[in-house]
């Protein structure tokens, strides 16, 4: 018995891929048939065992906040539902399948008291669910901790503001429900960690504070089974109580991302197993149901789930999906190939084109740009295209026999005028025979220079 308890499944593996960025959030339902995958690329993906086959691909993917990282996801006692807790203040509830069943509200970030704020107001680091009831446990960068009620999302059932050393506000970085649901930790950014217990008339005072429990910020905090040993993680490279941790790459190091088990009692290293050369480990896991241990990994590239297990002492869980082979298609394989109609491709529910787009074809468009019109490059004559030039019928035939001739094109205009100035003067017919009564007489101004004289 004793040789079977240090047994760890490690002779197989597999890996969940689909995540374009590190994997960050993990979560198995308490059966071990589902697994959930948030990512930094702000997507969750769902996995189940009985649905895939060996391709491992998963059924659904969901958005929750455009724009913001999945950072914690946690399944309802039930396994009815899950918890998504992203960058964004404001939490949100999903039922089993991924439909969107509601979001906490948000705080008025202009509230400098945060026990008057109605939800956190920055955003979130962490976030587990009650395991015994329906309440849901928040922490933020805002520096506090919120219980919430999942049948009401507009309200918040109780505030907590960790203890600090000086005034400020400090980041709470992680949280944690103890298994029977009457504990509650967060690990705070000074490097200390709180535990309050919930009775009649408790508040923000924590029950037990241990500073300076790590010199940098908290990443997981875990309780024990038995729920005697809390376990916490954190960047300064330390492992407080820790049984089973990933760890990350260092630049000069030639190991990559190592999954490390350690000894509960005597905390020495029992097994190490690597993961990946190029990634580190994020999140790991080891369900107890099924015996197999789950480990994130990824980059800025791509990120995907590890799941180890042994097939002489792992049940189910990869079990099942590595065993079911995709069918082989035959060359008598025929599908008819489907119509869609899409009613979003009608102009009466396209979506409106961009303002560029639009500027772009109102310039294409001779009326509304008001283009001028070309020059006429053939034959034609005064902007009108014709062998005639322009001219009536009688006057073309005049100009082919030469007995018209147009000889204004070769003229000077200036000339052309000059030519009837004498004749303008010495006799006058319109202009000036209509002001020789009424034009009055010039009349020259005399200087008074001597000079000029």
């Amino acid at each position: 018995d004793d040789d079977d308890s240090i047994r760890i499944p490690l002779t197989n593996e597999i890996v969940l891929k689909g995540h374009t960025k590190v994997v960050a959030a993990l979560a198995i339902d308490h059966s071990g048939s589902r697994v959930l995958s948030g990512s930094y690329d702000y997507t969750v993906r769902m996995y189940d065992f009985q649905g895939m086959n060996s391709r491992l691909q998963s059924f659904r993917q969901v958005e929750p906040f455009e724009g913001h990282q999945v950072r914690a996801l946690s399944w309802s006692p039930t396994a009815d539902r899950f918890l998504c807790v992203t960058g964004s203040a404001q939490a949100k509830i999903y039922d089993r399948d991924g439909l969107t069943l509601g979001e906490f509200i948000k705080g008025d970030m202009y509230i400098r008291d945060l026990k008057n704020t109605k939800g956190h107001i920055s955003g979130l680091t962490g976030g587990e669910w009650n395991p015994k009831k329906d309440t849901i446990l928040t922490s933020s960068e805002d520096g506090s901790l919120r219980i919430w009620d999942v049948s009401d999302f507009k309200s918040q059932k109780q505030v907590i503001k960790p203890k600090l050393g000086r005034p400020g506000r400090v980041a709470v970085t992680s949280c944690t429900w103890d298994h029977e649901g009457k504990h509650i930790v967060g690990g705070v950014g000074d490097g200390s960690i709180q535990i309050w217990n919930i009775k009649p008339g408790w508040g923000s005072r924590p029950d037990i504070h241990v500073q300076k429990a790590h010199t940098d910020d908290i990443t997981c905090v875990k309780f024990s089974t038995d729920g005697q040993i809390l376990l916490s993680r954190s960047t300064d490279c330390t492992l407080k109580q820790l049984i089973l941790t990933g760890t990350s790459v260092e630049k000069e190091s030639t190991s990559g991302g190592l999954l490390c088990f350690f000894d509960r009692k005597r905390l020495e290293l029992v097994s190490r197993v690597g993961i990946s050369q190029t990634c580190s480990v994020v999140r790991c896991a080891w369900h107890p149901r099924i015996n197999q241990v789950f480990a994130t990994m990824g980059d800025k590239k791509e990120g995907g789930t590890h799941i180890l297990y042994d097939p002489s002492l792992s049940q189910r869980g990869a079990l099942v999906c590595v065993a079911r082979a995709p069918r082989k298609k035959s060359i008598d394989d025929f599908e008819v190939q489907p119509v869609i109609h899409n009613p979003h491709a009608l102009p009466l529910f396209r979506d409106a084109p961009s303002r560029k787009r639009q500027r772009e074809k109102a310039l294409k468009d001779p009326l509304k740009s008001h283009k001028p019109d070309l020059p006429v490059t053939g034959p034609g004559f005064g902007g009108r295209v014709g062998s005639t030039k322009g001219s009536l019928l009688t006057q073309y035939l005049l100009k082919q026999g030469g007995m018209m001739k147009e000889t204004w094109m070769d003229e000077d205009p200036r000339e052309a005028i000059l030519k009837y100035a004498d004749v303008a003067a010495k006799e006058p017919k319109y202009i000036a025979p209509a002001y020789a009564d009424t034009q009055p007489l010039p009349v020259f101004h005399e200087s008074d220079s001597e000079e000029e004289k």
